[in-house]
């Protein structure tokens, strides 16, 4: 199978397992998210299986059953896509643990993850962290209350994982992007007197 038709399939398969998905505190598809984070995980230089691991890599955390959704990446797009997807995966059980416990555990998890998960779970922290800041320029604070760890969780979980991608020699330019939005975020997040 040639990339162009790997990508085109692992795009309708996220397509098909983010159906009835929804970006937290809107109305958007959660398929832009992912389709955003793919497009930044190529744009600093990530390979075809570090892309479909980018348009896949919320499929095991929030399906239904994850079982054959693990069985399908591995059938489909092989073992290195699906080592991705395990490891951005901070947990599978439903309910889902207490927030800071999860996070706390998951960042354990990354210091040993592969080289193309971190790429891949960088990217997203970019996407993620663009969303946020793009949201505190409409919604001003108001959008805190969707995140589970607040605004002052949120921030810590931001610094904790751009610590980690520095430790584990993260594509340099791409931290630096995480850095500067995640600080152009708290700026807005904590400022008193909001620009017009």
């Amino acid at each position: 199978m040639g990339e162009a038709s790997r990508m085109a399939e692992a795009l309708q398969y996220a397509a098909q397992v983010h159906a009835r998905q929804r970006i937290k505190g809107g109305d958007r598809p959660y398929l832009a998210h992912v389709l955003g984070v793919a497009s930044i995980t190529m744009y600093y230089g990530g390979n075809e299986d570090e892309a479909i691991g980018a348009l896949l890599h919320d499929a095991l955390e929030d399906a239904d059953d994850s079982a054959p959704v693990r069985e399908t990446i591995r059938e489909r797009f092989g073992e290195a896509v699906l080592r991705i997807v395990e490891e951005c995966t901070d947990t599978e059980e439903h309910p889902k643990p207490a927030w800071r416990e999860r996070k706390e555990r998951h960042l354990a998890a990354m210091r040993h993850a592969g080289e193309s998960t971190l790429l891949v779970y960088a990217a997203d922290k970019l996407q993620n962290a663009r969303a946020i800041l793009q949201d505190l320029r409409v919604k001003e604070n108001d959008l805190w209350d969707r995140f589970n760890g607040g605004k002052a969780g949120t921030f810590w979980y931001y610094r904790a994982m751009i610590d980690l991608f520095r430790e584990r020699g993260v594509n340099v330019e791409l931290v630096d992007e995480i850095v500067r939005t995640v600080n152009a975020a708290e700026l807005l997040a904590y400022s008193v007197a909001r620009p017009q």
